[in-house]
């Protein structure tokens, strides 16, 4: 089965991703560590990443289906891969088909998870790190033992830059705007399926294995 994990920024699709590589063993491509993992590399888009990204630059659709279509294909699974990240847009979409298409694949299910954008910027907004060791909290869900620093060193804790409400609001109606029409073009292809992802890890992650399993 090859699916799609669709929902927008602090929907907790990262964490389901985990989940879902651990449970069923399908191979997680995600968009970020695969454009990482080009930009470190000597390849020919890794090169025009780097200039892309270091000049500050949007990344083009015409690199990211690249990137994409150079590794779907690269990790052969029995279980099918899981898409997270991509498609960002409908062109995105159709661009993915055609490359599916080739090899007689197609996309087996859309997980989109629901999540309020009240919920979202209450998510992202109260996340907060440590620098050094890369260990996070959240002031509302997992706050440290003292207000503002880590539990282990006791250095103060710091919230990242595009974490606050506007950036987050910002990224939200990028989303709406972008990314949102694919419901309706995966819903009349008959492979949407939306959760509800307002709860535990472990209790979304449990709608998740119900819809996988039917």
């Amino acid at each position: 089965m090859n699916i799609i994990l669709l929902g927008p920024p602090g929907s907790g699709k990262g964490t389901q991703a985990k989940n879902i590589t651990s449970e069923y063993g399908y191979v997680q491509l995600s968009t970020g560590d695969m454009l990482r993992a080009e930009y470190c590399s000597d390849s020919k888009i890794g090169l025009e990443l780097k200039a892309l990204m270091d000049g500050g630059n949007l990344v083009s659709d015409e690199i990211v289906i690249g990137i994409v279509e150079e590794r779907i294909f690269q990790n052969e699974s029995t279980t099918g891969f899981m898409l997270d990240g991509f498609p960002r847009n409908k062109a995105q979409a159709k661009k993915l088909d055609a490359m599916l298409a080739v090899k007689n694949e197609h996309i087996n299910m859309v997980l989109r998870l629901l999540v309020d954008d009240e919920v979202v910027v209450r998510r992202i907004a109260g996340r907060r790190f440590h620098l050094k060791s890369g260990r996070s909290y959240h002031v509302e869900f997992n706050p440290p033992e003292i207000s503002g620093k880590d539990d282990l060193t006791g250095d103060f804790l710091v919230q990242r830059a595009d974490d606050n409400e506007e950036v987050v609001q910002s990224r939200l109606d990028i989303y709406r705007e972008q990314t949102e029409p694919l419901v309706k073009y995966y819903e009349e292809k008959n492979v949407l399926v939306s959760i509800d992802g307002i709860g535990t890890p472990d209790e979304i992650f449990a709608r998740i294995k119900t819809a996988l399993e039917q």
